[in-house]
């Protein structure tokens, strides 16, 4: 029997409190997890919601496709993957859950930093050969560093609260910036301070027509000291060849990256394969498979603050 509300098409990884909680408010939950563009194509037209990650892309065709479709749940920030202006033009709901899994990301954040600047996985890998190298491992301190926000919604400012600690001064800056900016971070109003004072750059901005190579080389150009890069927001911010020319010219001492220009690896054309080769073999670049935001807790909270947007 089908829900009084329609049937639901969960097309992600998600927690049991969503599918329960979307059961209990009516709705009928068929979970394909692993569904195809084209198997979606030739079933969507069934569903009055969607839930989605990165699987589907809800573009035009879909979307017209999904004749009964009242809203559709993003889990995570990403929007990139739906056509918004689309949907909201043939009066579907469009929801996602960035405050989901922001905590998670700001702490991914803050141990790749430590990771890098304290050599713990080189020494690590080291200590397991036998090697015994503390001369060659001597780290960088947090403290009294500049850090440069770049984007400061859910993410950016989990990761500016937990940066509270290390004594450093943390920047921010948002084109979009709301005027709660707390009190331990310093408003950037243009993006030339941010160029001019920080040691570390960590970016935190949506993908969108604006953010796209945002970190150029124009970019490196523009800061005036040597620094580090933290990505954890969407690999297209990042150009991985203008990233590998700045670290092999020494100005950039070091990367953090979880997200990439093109991903799986194996996805990716050869000159970003190539590049992403030699960094991935650089001991000032760490690297994770896009899993900043991938915890248990994120699942949960994902899904549970999606669950409270679809029933409010």
């Amino acid at each position: 029997m089908i829900g009084q509300k329609g049937r639901v098409l969960i097309a992600a990884p998600v927690h049991e409190v969503l599918i329960e909680g979307l059961i209990a408010g009516g709705y009928t939950c068929d979970v394909h997890e692993h569904i195809t563009q084209s198997t979606a194509h030739t079933l969507v037209g069934d569903y009055v919601g969607i839930i989605t990650s990165t699987r589907l892309q809800l573009d035009s065709i879909l979307l017209d496709l999904a004749i009964n479709l009242k809203w559709i749940g993003r889990m995570g920030s990403g929007m990139e993957v739906i056509d918004v202006s689309y949907a909201t033009r043939k009066g579907v709901e469009c929801y996602s859950s960035p405050e989901g899994n922001c905590n998670a990301v700001g702490e991914h954040a803050v141990g790749m930093l430590l990771d890098l600047n304290r050599r713990i996985t080189i020494s690590n890998g080291e200590m397991k050969h036998g090697l015994w190298l503390r001369n060659e491992n001597r780290g960088i301190e947090l403290e009294g560093k500049n850090i440069g926000i770049i984007g400061f919604g859910h993410t950016g400012r989990a990761f500016a609260k937990k940066l509270q600690g290390f004594d450093m001064t943390i920047y921010a800056y948002d084109k979009y910036m709301v005027a709660d900016t707390p009190s331990y971070v310093i408003n950037a109003t243009t993006i030339e301070e941010i160029f001019s004072v920080c040691d570390i750059i960590s970016f935190h901005v949506p993908l969108q027509e604006d953010t796209v190579e945002y970190f150029n080389w124009e970019f490196i150009l523009n800061m005036k000291k040597r620094f580090t890069l933290i990505n954890t927001s969407r690999g297209q911010v990042v150009n991985t060849i203008d990233l590998l020319r700045g670290i092999k010219e020494g100005r950039i001492s070091g990367a953090c990256l979880d997200v990439f220009e093109q991903e799986p690896i194996s996805a990716m054309n050869e000159e970003v394969k190539n590049a992403m080769a030699e960094l991935m073999i650089m001991n000032n670049v760490i690297t994770t498979p896009h899993i900043a935001g991938y915890t248990f807790e994120a699942l949960y909270k994902m899904s549970y603050v999606l669950l409270i947007k679809i029933t409010s």
